[in-house]
């Protein structure tokens, strides 16, 4: 078999269950066809923040040896680099040896230095193109856009959309590379669907009616879908207590519209989605390749504007292609997809994207981490629509990706490949022992329980087959257990450079400096 064209595919804080194929309300034709003809994972994870879950997907390696514990703010001499180290092969500069045309469209948000092109930028990472953001979030109407190391200053066009050129452009490289016989790497890190709240009003319309049901009946009527596609078993999903009934919901009308317009960016990321696909089909390369598709994190609560910051120009311009004023903010009088606002959907529509699951990106509990997961390669013997169970991580994707084209290496991660052909099997993996830390917050999995707590809190237990929810804490009743994963979990801890969270928070006051939010 000739090598397999790869395309890695990251949605950005997309919820575990807004897609079709898990369980959501939200169209995403796309996705669910590739989901039907490919493999799900119920039980796949990203860590819980976007530049940690981009070090791990690129690297394989766990982020905070690679430079990236929280976000690329982080610096020395007392905190991590912030930037992907050099030191370790991105897939791209493995890929790229192996004869393979690589490019980068979308989001990278991997470097401390984005004021001139260095040695930690994309295209010195192994990418023969890039095209897309450096930082963590823009405008969708006017972001801050390269194309190699060459900022795009060109005034963006009135009907410009950056999901769309996104995936305009990644299709142009699949084509490019299917006419030249090239095997291709294709890394399409969409900012879908990150805030802001933006897409237009013939997007958005059709989704208005739809989430005037409100949280509460949606996120039931999602969980009992994850059931039916088993995805999840039942699920006793508490709600989260800072989260209203929707009957108590001060504004109704605006809520369901923020909940829109995140929808309708989901859904122009499926449709950009569809056409790569496309092109994949029109070019007859669309069983030779491997696609894979997740989310960098859970569900995002967080609330614009964050408290004491300025937003950076380039991730929030202050004024729009016609010269308005940029409302930044998650108030009624800030309409939510025009350009003209600046907002998020808030904590109540991230519980609706992550059930049935506890938490949001940041955090640590199955809402922050657990990602939803597709792959799809026909003539790899990756395809039938079935749900593989066992637990996997993010790092777990580069050595698959080199098992497929026939690379196997020795990894802290092992290949997923087997799993994906074969989504019944049980194997080693499943009884692993897989370790999060984000900001003070810790978890350890290992086959069905998960050990977890929130900065500052103690450890909580959960028996995830029984109660994936977390909502029964049997740490109590099992302090061995406890012991055995707590002890687990700091041994990993150490091996991957991971900081003490209190010492990394007195070295942001000493510098005067605020801390991530």
């Amino acid at each position: 078999m000739t090598a397999p064209n790869i395309i890695v595919i990251l949605a950005d804080d997309l919820g575990f269950s807004d897609a079709g194929a898990f369980g959501g309300e939200i169209e995403t034709p796309n996705l669910d066809r590739l989901a039907a003809s490919g493999v799900r994972m119920s039980a796949f994870y990203a860590t819980p923040r976007c530049s940690p879950s981009r070090a791990a997907l690129l690297t394989g390696r766990e982020s905070h040896s690679v430079g990236i514990g929280i976000l690329t703010t982080d610096d020395r001499p007392h905190g991590y680099a912030g930037s992907l180290s050099l030191e370790v092969p991105t897939i791209a500069e493995l890929l790229k040896a192996r004869g393979y045309a690589t490019a980068l469209v979308g989001k990278w948000h991997l470097s401390s230095d984005i004021s001139a092109p260095n040695e930690t930028w994309p295209t010195r990472r192994g990418f023969d193109e890039f095209y897309g953001i450096l930082p963590g979030a823009s405008s969708y109407y006017r972001p801050p856009l390269y194309d190699g190391e060459r900022r795009v200053d060109e005034q963006p066009s009135d009907d410009y959309y950056l999901t769309d050129d996104l995936s305009r452009r990644a299709a142009d490289f699949v084509g490019r590379s299917a006419q030249q016989e090239t095997p291709f790497f294709l890394y399409l890190s969409y900012t879908a669907p990150h805030w802001p709240l933006h897409a237009r009003e013939a997007d958005v319309a059709s989704y208005r009616d739809r989430y005037r049901a409100g949280w509460d009946r949606l996120r039931e009527e999602r969980a009992e879908r994850l059931h039916e596609l088993g995805i999840t078993p039942a699920v006793d999903s508490a709600r989260d207590p800072e989260v209203s009934e929707w009957t108590d919901a001060a504004d109704q009308e605006w809520e369901a519209e923020r909940m829109a317009v995140y929808a309708a960016q989901v859904e122009i990321m499926d449709r950009g989605i569809g056409r790569v696909v496309a092109t994949l089909e029109a070019h007859g390369v669309r069983d030779d390749t491997l696609i894979v598709f997740c989310s960098d994190n859970g569900a995002c609560a967080e609330e614009l504007p964050f408290s004491g910051r300025r937003m950076n120009p380039d991730i929030c311009p202050p004024l729009t292609r016609d010269g308005i004023e940029v409302e930044v903010g998650n108030e009624p009088g800030i309409r939510p997809g025009p350009e003209a606002g600046y907002s998020s959907y808030g904590r109540p529509w991230a519980h609706l994207s992550n059930a049935p699951f506890r938490l949001y990106k940041r955090w640590v509990h199955e809402g922050g981490i657990a990602s939803p997961f597709i792959a799809n390669w026909p003539a790899g013997g990756i395809a039938g629509g079935a749900v593989a169970h066992a637990p996997a991580h993010i790092t777990d994707i580069v050595p698959s990706i080199l098992d497929a084209v026939g690379n196997p290496v020795q990894r802290p991660r092992a290949s997923l490949l087997e799993i994906w052909r074969e989504p019944a099997s049980r194997d080693a993996l499943a009884e692993r022992t897989l370790c999060w830390e984000h900001m003070g917050n810790a978890a350890a999995r290992r086959g069905r329980f998960k050990l977890v707590r929130e900065y500052g809190r103690p450890w909580e237990l959960y028996d995830i087959d029984t109660d994936r929810g977390e909502t029964a804490d049997i740490a109590a009743e099992n302090p061995g257990l406890v012991a055995d994963l707590e002890a687990a979990w700091q041994r990993w801890a150490e091996a991957s450079g991971v900081l003490p969270w209190d010492r990394v928070l007195e070295d942001f006051r000493q510098r005067g400096r605020a801390v991530p939010q």
